[in-house]
């Protein structure tokens, strides 16, 4: 036999080996989602009020290393959601609580909240994304609003922050729900032992899906157990077990195949790593105290001031795509958050989460805005809204012609007070205008000290940006 002939016939044999042994695996689990009245957009606006009072009641843990990291294991449980249970309305968001305690929750229509202390006590990322995995089968499922389905005479729209007050429990859950029917938000949110049985059906699912062993899910349900102390972690407190779950899970685990797989790294150990540089995380009790004195201590608060060290512009660059109309080159060492109209490319520790918004010390911030045709008057317009929205920007000198992809565009340069150290900066606004008669801009800035160090960055991330609107 040639050696043609035996490399086919071993592929062949390879090839009905493997269909032997899918042949072979037991079905996965079917969920149904339980019946719900309400329409998917329902469950948009109540995570969206719930999640404005969360960010307003809890202390924000402001890292863009951390936060980056639980975004993109965020993301890629997202995009494993089964077709069928994809809800183009709902708003995936990741934002992380800087809480002591082991919790998580993810409201109706998609925002979570992970606890930095779920992070710290987690043994790999599998486990953390095991527990997102859970929390997002709550949420595609819709068992918020199938729970509020069960209760007639409740109407759903009023119910943000006891939802809220339920999801945290203790005392910070109390000062939260003070005023306002807390078994009401109890009545929502405490899912029952079928929904969480759903919760850990579909999130073992998810979780094969995205390329994760789902056996990391049952290992973290004795990682939280261990590390819960004599009164247990709010987490398990606030899901309860609908049976040996840990058994559950390893036997759903058995009919499921990992997709992909996720390629080994170091990240979840340097994450964990940076936590332990941070001052320490508060505590419930701290958090309560706080919320009672009206001082959750976000840091920076729309009031506090800092210092921020980051490393000056990489020689080297790297070209990220912002959708499917352009391209930016950034230095090698600056990383990028996409918001809902803009993407912002900043170095490591130059950009904040806060109570008003977003806020960056250092980097580019690209958008898109409606235009008339004519860029002159078009960007007189955006620089009279900034300066609305930013009464601290104040124009330096006029504006002048500049390249921008080799369009013609406006650059205008604009001093402001950041937000965030209180210290003098330098603005750079640049524009030029898309075949279709949009504004293209770019909001670059740097302290007023650094801002010598930052110019040639700035402009040559203007100058090769590859824009792609024919």
């Amino acid at each position: 036999m040639s050696a043609f002939s035996t490399i086919s016939l071993r592929a062949v044999c390879v090839a009905v080996f493997i269909a032997a042994a899918a042949l072979s695996l037991p079905a996965q689990t079917r969920v149904v989602p339980p019946a719900n009245k309400y329409a998917p957009a329902d469950d948009v606006k109540l995570g969206l009020e719930a999640a404005a009072q969360a960010r307003k009641q809890l202390p924000l843990l402001d890292d863009r290393v951390v936060a980056d990291w639980v975004d993109r294991v965020g993301r890629r449980l997202v995009a494993a959601i089964p077709p069928e249970l994809q809800h183009s309305e709902f708003k995936y968001s990741f934002e992380e609580v800087n809480q002591k305690e082991i919790n998580a929750f993810a409201l109706p229509g998609g925002p979570m909240f992970l606890n930095r202390g779920m992070i710290t006590a987690a043994k790999s990322e599998g486990e953390v994304a095991g527990v997102m995995g859970h929390e997002l089968a709550h949420v595609f499922l819709r068992h918020g609003t199938a729970q509020a389905t069960k209760g007639e005479r409740f109407q759903i729209g009023a119910v943000a922050g006891q939802v809220l007050g339920a999801i945290i429990g203790g005392a910070a859950g109390s000062i939260i729900a003070q005023g306002s029917q807390f078994g009401l938000g109890a009545y929502f949110m405490k899912f029952s032992r079928e929904y969480e049985s759903q919760a850990d059906t579909m999130g073992a699912q998810l979780l094969a899906r995205a390329g994760y062993d789902p056996r990391e899910m049952a290992n973290m349900f004795k990682t939280i157990q261990g590390e819960g102390g004599g009164n247990g972690p709010e987490w398990l407190s606030s899901h309860p077990d609908p049976g040996n779950r840990y058994q559950a899970i390893l036997k759903e685990s058995q009919s499921l195949r990992i997709t992909g797989g996720v390629p080994p790294s170091d990240e979840f150990k340097n994450v964990q790593a940076r936590l332990n540089t941070l001052p320490p995380a508060y505590t419930a009790e701290q958090i309560a105290q706080m919320q009672k004195a009206g001082s959750i201590a976000n840091s920076p608060t729309d009031t506090a001031t800092r210092t921020v060290q980051v490393s000056p512009p990489s020689s080297q660059y790297r070209t990220y795509r912002a959708g499917n109309l352009l391209r930016v080159s950034v230095p090698a060492n600056w990383g990028s958050r996409g918001g809902k109209s803009t993407v912002t490319y900043t170095p490591d520790g130059a950009y904040f989460q806060r109570q008003s918004g977003t806020a960056f010390t250092h980097g580019v911030e690209i958008g898109l805005t409606q235009g008339t045709g004519n860029l002159a008057r078009d960007t007189s317009e955006l620089l009279r809204s900034f300066t609305q929205t930013n009464p601290g920007l104040r124009q330096q000198g006029g504006t002048t012609s500049d390249n921008l992809g080799g369009r013609v565009g406006y650059t205008t340069t604009l001093s402001n007070v950041s937000e965030v150290t209180g210290q003098n900066e330098v603005v750079e606004l640049s524009t030029t205008q898309l075949r279709d008669g949009q504004v293209l801009y770019v909001i670059a800035v740097a302290p007023r000290q650094d801002a010598s160090v930052y110019a040639l960055a700035f402009r040559r991330i203007r100058q090769n940006l590859q824009i792609s609107d024919r």
